[in-house]
């Protein structure tokens, strides 16, 4: 198989969990998940920065069923968020939530049947990265006009996060159980 099949086979898998009952079923549970912890238990410190594993699912979307549901799930999270919260949609920060699922995802497939601490956490961090500390934190300041310094104290803040979500989704990844189902849900 050329390089180019490759490709298009792992498009093509994408494509088809989208679209999957199942897959679809789990990240309506993820966004849910979202919701609940980055609205409902999250800690805010002062107004603009907020401690929560919001992204733990979103990620997991991401790296368990690749970019494209992790980025739909990202978004949707965001979107029903707010919408349930009453916060007002900001796109650009809609967009860093679809991109911390869809590089998660991206750097995932790269390590497909590797699930080790330091390629979980290569994904993780890749989501993270551009995601929350990029994307989010540009949002902040165009449209909340959150200072620079505040804005900068969010990459210890997602380093830390991070970490503990690489863990989690590290310990769900080398159960033989989970891994399993996650393979007999994808049709892997």
């Amino acid at each position: 198989m050329t390089a180019n099949n490759k490709k298009n086979s792992a498009v093509m898998t994408n494509v088809k969990l989208f679209g999957n009952i199942r897959v679809m079923v789990i990240s309506a549970l993820f966004i849910a998940m979202s919701i609940v912890l980055g609205k409902m238990l999250a800690v805010n410190v002062g107004s603009s920065i907020r401690i929560s594993f919001e992204n733990l699912p979103i990620l997991m979307a991401g790296v368990f069923f690749g970019p494209l549901v992790g980025a739909a799930v990202g978004a949707g999270a965001d979107i029903i968020g707010c919408l349930i919260v009453g916060y007002s949609i900001n796109p650009v920060i809609t967009l860093g939530a679809a991109s911390v699922g869809l590089f998660a995802g991206l750097a995932a497939g790269a390590f497909r049947k590797k699930h080790t601490f330091s390629h979980t956490l290569s994904s993780v961090m890749s989501g993270h990265a551009i995601g929350s500390m990029l994307i989010k934190s540009i949002g902040m300041f165009i449209y909340f006009h959150t200072p620079i310094q505040v804005l900068v104290l969010r990459v210890p803040l997602y380093v830390g996060i991070g970490l503990f979500e690489t863990y989690i989704i590290t310990l769900l990844l080398k159960n033989r159980s989970f891994s399993a189902q996650l393979e007999r849900m994808c049709g892997k």
